[in-house]
């Protein structure tokens, strides 16, 4: 077990040194010598996790990179999140989320219950959500590339600007207004909506990224305003952003 533990250790720093390095290096960078660093490295280049260059350098190999591909393909969010909701809900004790963005826009494909919690009938798995107005849609409008969520934008502001009565929310109705939101989101690493999906609804948002950095989905925490603490630095918002990165280092997202 130890001898694994040790090899993995030499593969860890050959995946983060993101070029070809030398014996020497490897073996100063994992603390051993560099007889035994090399004992390693030729038992994986034999099954081709490791590869040596012309110059005599080290670097992860072609099966290296069948396995991180294999992966990637095996990785399935719904799976990995589903588990963490429910520690959640349990925990939190008000209904939990998971989100992605459909074909129509931010969509809920699974949600979790807490005891004891009156159900929010008005939200079910389908659900498209609105992307100024739900903490999902902020979260995605936040960290998605522009070129896929700028329809939608245009679309929300219009909409907002077309509203006979404007209600007393945080939903901003300008392009000014939008960008400052989004930015305080990023920087947040959650997002809030107050009483602009359901009324006395607050709910909270937190995204998940696969390895490229990419927003693939986003568990969202929705429960009576004024019976949860949904500051943006409180423990709530905290255990959603935690348990998100959890789903997605499980996809290889490294911050």
């Amino acid at each position: 077990m130890q001898s694994i533990e040790i090899g993995f250790r030499i593969l860890d720093y050959l995946r983060t040194a993101l070029r070809p390095v030398p014996l020497k290096m490897i073996a100063a960078g994992v603390g051993m010598s560099t007889a035994n660093t090399h004992y390693y490295l030729v038992s994986f280049q034999a099954v081709g996790i490791v590869r040596q260059d012309e110059t005599g350098c080290y670097a992860l190999g072609p099966y290296a990179l069948k396995l991180g591909m294999a992966a990637i393909e095996q990785f399935d969010v719904f799976t990995t999140a589903r588990p963490i909701m429910a520690d959640l809900a349990n925990t939190i004790g008000q209904t939990i989320f998971l989100g992605v963005w459909g074909n129509r826009g931010p969509t809920i494909i699974y949600r979790v219950e807490a005891g004891g919690t009156r159900p929010i009938l008005e939200l079910r798995v389908g659900s498209v959500l609105p992307v100024l107005r739900s903490a999902l849609g902020r979260n995605f409008l936040a960290h998605l590339p522009r070129e896929l969520s700028e329809g939608y934008i245009v679309q929300a502001l219009a909409d907002e600007n077309a509203r006979s009565i404007q209600n007393k929310d945080d939903t901003p109705s300008n392009r000014d207004g939008l960008e400052e939101m989004l930015a305080a989101i990023r920087k947040a690493g959650v997002s809030r909506c107050r009483d602009a999906l359901l009324a006395n609804f607050t709910s909270l948002s937190a995204p998940i990224f696969d390895q490229t950095g990419f927003m693939i989905a986003a568990i969202t925490l929705m429960g009576p305003t004024g019976s949860i603490d949904d500051s943006l630095n409180g423990p709530i918002a905290e255990a959603l952003r935690v348990r998100a990165r959890e789903v997605s280092q499980s996809a290889g997202w490294e911050q």
